[in-house]
């Protein structure tokens, strides 16, 4: 069973980072499973310190939940060797029920394929007396699909020179077609037999299981001619003998159509349904064969069980979230718009924080809360309450950080200062960065917009981000997707944000939002830190009401 993904929303906070991480913590003590604890972005300075502080890892990236032919039921039926003979690859493909089948290396390389048309086309194309020795065939080969032994001669010398011939004259006639090096198929009759080695024929094989006596087996060991002894009759060694040659000789090698094994379902549903081949081999990263797949095995994809925490949005969610079994949502946000197809464990509750809600589950379930765990679940309430500064924040959501606290044995106000301090470090980064650190896209009647937020305690750095920001935003709106655009640069100290906006009506949307007169491109709202409870709603209120005016 494949492990359930643990997973917050794209640009991740802190706060879907630690959740992610403590979630699937809890759901495997809970429930004995794999869960992994995966993130839809790169991780911030802030995220990383608190990372770092805790000695726990980064979730692992996941960049789309669309299903792969990783995920497809498909056969992993074992290769076959390009000296295998004819009658052994079917007998292969009878017994597996498969069409057609890969022709590998010793190491595990595609060569090609073989399909039962191939073996078809052959018998029905290309019954040359010549195709024995064409083909290079071992006696090995000779020996297995005529169910004989080899009397004369090293099993793994190859056939190289001459025709199949059926010896069903007497001696006198013989010579008038039998010719140097041929392969001459004949019964018990010594003189037949004698002739055959003078006439310096490459094997004999001697059908009906008739006894090859020692002089003719000296004199054709002497002569250089190969002797084989068969039980079957002439008729079915004649019938059976050009299936010895190898699968070499018959497999297709060109225009072979391969598959990735991460390569996304959708894209190879759409190229194979333009085909007539019924099966495909599948390799993988390395170009090594793993197994085949058929157009039926699409329609078996294994859906990737997915638990959302942070968030409900699709908007938000990883891309590829429809194709994915969402089974829970642990969130603190509004109720949005992703969608299952059965009844999931729904949790959302008005607090400050996921975080909080993933601690009462500990404690609801009775799981002692480890201090590494505690630690992260207090970052993440911090980070989001804004060290208890936020509207959003509860009573609650600061009882349950200042118990983890003491659990991971950290001083709060120390520990949320050292992080915002991480996490006002952005020299490093470009202004694409920076926007797209903590930003999230909205609708609201005809409109886009997204809304990003950067947090610091240093009113320095903000005013120099103000700077460097907006010729950015006015340079990334065209290109972007969105109506508007809008920057909250948040002073955790003073309690107030800058927003910065860009887009057509954006202003007028400010000024009747907030009740400010704003610049061109600015307004200072005191008191507002939460871009959740102070922002959206009144935003989303004003374009509303906007667009309203204008229709």
């Amino acid at each position: 069973m494949k492990p359930v993904i643990v997973i917050g929303h794209k640009n991740p906070d802190s706060d879907s980072i630690c959740s992610a991480i403590c979630y699937a913590n809890l759901k495997r003590k809970l429930t004995g499973r794999d869960y992994i604890a995966c993130r839809a972005g790169e991780i911030n300075n802030e995220t990383k310190f608190i990372l770092e502080t805790f000695r726990a890892e980064a979730p692992q990236l996941v960049e789309t939940l669309e299903p792969t032919l990783a995920d497809v039921q498909y056969r992993r039926i074992e290769g076959i060797s390009s000296h295998l003979s004819l009658r052994r690859a079917w007998e292969y493909m009878r017994d597996n029920d498969i069409p057609t089948v890969p022709v590998v290396t010793p190491q595990g390389q595609l060569k090609g394929i073989l399909t039962l048309g191939d073996i078809a086309r052959f018998y029905m194309e290309d019954q040359d007396a010549n195709a024995l020795a064409e083909a290079g065939t071992r006696y090995r080969n000779i020996v297995d699909t005529l169910q004989g032994e080899m009397v004369v001669g090293d099993p793994e010398d190859h056939f190289t020179k001459g025709k199949v011939v059926v010896a069903a004259a007497n001696p006198d006639v013989m010579e008038e077609y039998i010719s140097e090096h041929d392969m001459v198929l004949l019964g018990n009759r010594y003189e037949s037999q004698l002739s055959c080695i003078e006439m310096k024929a490459g094997c004999i094989i001697v059908c009906l299981g008739s006894k090859v006596t020692r002089t003719i087996q000296k004199l054709a060991q002497e002569a250089g001619c190969s002797v084989v002894s068969s039980p079957l009759d002439t008729y079915a060694c004649s019938k059976l003998i050009n299936q010895a040659v190898p699968v070499r000789h018959v497999m297709r090698t060109q225009g072979v159509i391969t598959f990735r094994d991460d390569d996304l379902v959708s894209e190879v549903k759409a190229n194979v349904s333009k085909l007539r081949v019924r099966y495909f081999p599948i390799l993988d990263n390395d170009g090594y064969y793993i197994g085949m797949i058929s157009q039926r095995n699409l329609l078996d994809i294994d859906r990737q069980q997915v638990i959302l925490v942070d968030h409900n949005e699709k908007d938000q969610a990883v891309d590829g979230i429809r194709a994915a079994e969402v089974i829970e949502v642990i969130d603190h946000h509004r109720i949005d718009s992703v969608e299952t197809m059965n009844p999931i464990y729904f949790r959302n509750q008005p607090l400050g924080c996921t975080a909080t809600i993933i601690a009462l589950m500990y404690q609801e379930n009775g799981v002692a809360i480890e201090p590494q765990i505690a630690g992260l679940l207090c970052s993440a309430i911090l980070s989001d309450t804004l060290m208890f500064r936020s509207p959003t924040c509860t009573p609650t959501d600061e009882r349950i950080a200042r118990m983890l606290a003491a659990i991971a044995g950290i001083d709060v106000e120390a520990h949320a200062t050292a992080m915002f301090n991480a996490g006002s470090k952005l020299g490093d980064k470009t202004p694409d960065e920076i926007f797209h650190i903590d930003c999230k896209r909205f609708k609201a009647e005809m409109k886009s917009l997204a809304v990003a937020q950067v947090t610091s305690v240093s009113r320095r750095e903000l005013a120099r981000l103000r700077e460097q920001m907006l010729p950015y935003m006015q340079s990334l709106l065209p290109s972007s997707g969105m109506d508007m655009l809008f920057l909250m640069l948040t002073n955790i100290i003073d309690e107030s944000t800058e927003l910065l906006f860009v887009g057509h009506g954006a202003k007028q949307v400010v000024e009747d939002a907030f009740g400010v007169e704003a610049g061109p491109n600015s307004a200072v709202l005191p008191g507002v830190v939460s871009r959740k409870k102070q922002m959206m709603g009144p935003l989303i209120t004003a374009i509303d009401a906007w667009q309203e005016g204008l229709s």
